[in-house]
């Protein structure tokens, strides 16, 4: 029997793929696409996943760069520009690599730790059993698995088999259509980047600019081709299924700014694309007998702000050392219950944040007033480091025990100091296995019965003033040092009971 099959060769059943096989679990990957797309989607990461990555050694091999990553001193919120160096903490990250590099580096990175990749193999049928579930396949093929996994996206297969009901709102007053765009150059302003439109002025690169009738966004990413994108909310609500052109593109420009903007192709192959509406939906639940769902399949919402890999990718992790556990049999009880108890609160944070931006760049005086006030509000500190908490999901804290102040919040980036050396945090969690940093030698000894599970570092840290960290395998904190009766309850309390 096949431990966990995962239906989804995206990002985040790739990267779930990953945490069970270091756990120890070999899952099977159900792809129905036989290669990969390749369609442009997300454009980077945004937040603490590039944290996240970089503590599964996967930040250098996206990024290129030898170094960890830092801080972003700008981002967008709501079409304001969010000045990030007003921070005495800047916790928002952004790694600008297109999704489908993002796809082949974990599929890579999967195929490395031995997960059975299977392309070209769609599921059509679901039937959960007590010691396991059925999959169903197109070709007549059936598995017997364990458990199963939907990271098959928003329109999942999987979520609808299993009986699992959707509920949200669809708004289908708005349009966007975006396209890769050459412009001549001429229309690019030499300090900035930005597009130079006469009549209007300039419209600033990666950031999102509003007007009365409309929004606009100019991306110029560096080797690869720019793209252009607006949002308009027309009176009338169209369903226009023609594939869109330039054209349409430069006629939604001119209506947005008021002036014109000369576009052409990029050389080789573009995107051109029109949505309709915004779709803002979570599942009624994440788990179904030994049905589970990460990702879009468990949740959808606008994409303003880019926080989809950030809150899939981390749902995959949080999910990933739990399920294993579980299939290793260690898991202490209720374990993959806090999968969604832990996430979804994440996820609705996620679709107020959205929600809210997206009632920001709406058109119309009142929110012209709106935002002007919003403007205000952001020149405080205060404001924009509670808004980059917010966007960067720096802001997570887990149900934990009330009186650690650590416990349920990301690990900081601790560097620990012994006579080899000093060692980052993110080189000692590649492995994905629970972690005890201990600077007293005395914590190590407590945790000696859960040494087939639960890894132990000794050396001075830098970076906290904690003397002691329980981290667990998705890289928070269970538990800050305290007394040996508090470090064994957590451990069995996140980890089981000793062998």
């Amino acid at each position: 029997m096949i431990d966990v099959v995962i239906v989804g060769a995206g990002p985040n059943g790739l990267m779930l793929a990953c945490e069970l096989a270091l756990a120890g679990v070999h899952p099977v990957v159900l792809e129905r696409h036989p290669a990969p797309a390749g369609e442009a989607r997300a454009n980077g990461l945004v937040g603490q996943v590039v944290r996240l990555l970089d503590r599964r050694g996967l930040y250098a091999r996206l990024s290129g760069e030898s170094t960890p990553p830092v801080p972003q001193p700008a981002f967008t919120f709501g079409a304001f520009p969010l000045d990030l160096t007003m921070l005495a903490e800047n916790p928002h990250y952004v790694l600008g690599v297109p999704q489908a590099q993002l796809e082949a580096a974990l599929a890579a990175r999967a195929v490395e730790l031995g997960v059975d990749l299977r392309r070209g193999h769609e599921v059509i049928d679901l039937r959960q059993r007590p010691a396991g579930v059925e999959v169903a396949l197109a070709d007549g093929t059936q598995l017997t698995c364990r458990f199963v996994v939907g990271a098959d996206g928003g329109r999942s297969a999987v979520r609808r088999l299993a009986g699992i009901d959707f509920p949200g709102v669809t708004n289908d007053r708005s349009i966007s259509r975006t396209a890769t765009v050459t412009v001549p150059t001429s229309a690019l302003d030499p300090e900035t980047g930005g597009l130079r439109v006469p009549g209007y002025g300039v419209v600033p690169p990666f950031q999102h600019t509003r007007t009365a009738r409309g929004l606009i966004a100019w991306a110029p990413f560096p080797g690869r081709p720019a793209i252009l994108s607006t949002t308009e909310w027309p009176d009338t609500p169209t369903n226009d299924e023609t594939p869109m052109n330039l054209a349409e593109l430069r006629a939604s420009v001119a209506r947005v700014l008021g002036a014109d903007i000369p576009l052409g192709a990029p050389d080789g192959p573009g995107l051109l694309r029109r949505l309709t509406g915004r779709n803002t939906r979570i599942a009624a639940r994440y788990r179904a007998g030994r049905v589970l769902l990460v990702g879009d399949a468990a949740h959808v919402h606008p994409a303003i702000g880019g926080p989809g890999l950030n809150l899939g990718l981390q749902d995959a992790v949080n999910l990933g050392w739990k399920l294993a556990a579980t299939v290793r049999g260690w898991a202490p009880q209720g374990l993959l219950d806090t999968y969604e108890s832990e996430r979804r609160p994440v996820a609705e944070r996620v679709v107020m944040s959205t929600q809210a931006q997206s009632a920001l760049i709406g058109p119309g005086d009142e929110i012209t007033g709106l935002r002007q006030l919003f403007a205000e509000l952001l020149c405080k500190p205060e404001v924009t480091g509670h808004i980059a908490a917010l966007m960067s999901g720096a802001d997570i804290s887990y149900p934990a025990d009330p009186t650690d102040p650590m416990a349920g919040r990301c690990a900081p980036d601790v560097v620990v100091h012994d006579d080899h050396g000093p060692t980052r945090l993110a080189e000692l969690t590649r492995t994905a296995r629970p972690l005890l940093l201990d600077s007293t030698g005395v914590y190590a000894e407590i945790a000696a019965p859960w040494r087939d599970r639960v890894d132990v570092v000794t050396g001075s840290l830098r970076g906290t003033t904690a003397t002691a960290l329980l981290v667990r395998p998705d890289c928070f904190v269970a538990w800050s040092a305290g007394d040996a009766d508090t470090l064994r309850a957590s451990l069995t309390h996140h980890f089981g009971l000793p062998r």
